[in-house]
């Protein structure tokens, strides 16, 4: 099949990567939660020889995404399993760390409370989790363009943009908020990290 292609990925990959090399430089295991197209997977388990990569999305996604790892062939990268937050469980253990895209604003409030607490179960203590995207910050969009397409979210049926405190509230006690990163295109990445006690 042709591979699935998306622009807001090749524009994103680069400026993501240079958070991750560092944010998951202890890293071993990373689940890719939502991993669409799989064109971010490619890239940063080639970046990140150190990872083994395992993605995950709707079992509709799988085609594209395997199309994508195929051709990489790389070692360190693995099929996509199904995960769709809210009708699939969470895998059990084993990941230190946890990548997530552009799923937020997607997803319901209620599913992504439970993808808050499925990763907040499923990290050690001391495991990190990455999650890049658009969000509201204290009640506020961070420009217009991002107003307006959660507006267009919302006409669509989708779940709309979320607010960084909700997200915090849905995280529970031992997932802790410990950095906000701006990027390119009025994006964030949210670190976020695993503290027992």
């Amino acid at each position: 099949m042709t591979k699935p292609f998306s622009q807001a990925c090749e524009n994103n990959k680069a400026p993501i990567l240079a958070v991750l090399e560092s944010v998951f430089s202890q890293a071993t295991r990373v689940l890719e939660i939502g991993s669409g197209t799989g064109q971010h997977a490619v890239h940063f388990a080639a970046a990140l020889p150190h990872v083994q990569w395992q993605t995950s999305d709707v079992p509709a996604h799988h085609e594209g995404i395997n199309a994508w790892l195929n051709e990489a062939a790389l070692p360190n990268l693995l099929p996509p399993v199904a995960l769709q937050v809210g009708k699939d469980a969470f895998p059990a253990s084993g990941y230190d760390a946890v990548y997530s895209a552009n799923t937020a604003h997607i997803m319901f409030a209620d599913e992504v409370a439970l993808m808050m607490t499925g990763i907040a179960e499923l990290l050690p203590d001391g495991g990190v989790f990455c999650q890049y995207g658009p969000f509201i910050q204290q009640g506020e969009f961070s420009s217009e363009s991002n107003r307006a397409f959660h507006h267009n979210l919302l006409l669509r049926g989708l779940g709309g943009y979320k607010s960084i405190e909700d997200l915090q509230a849905w995280s529970g006690v031992s997932l802790k908020l410990k950095d906000i990163i701006a990027m390119p295109a009025n994006n964030l990445c949210l670190l976020w990290q695993k503290q027992v006690s």
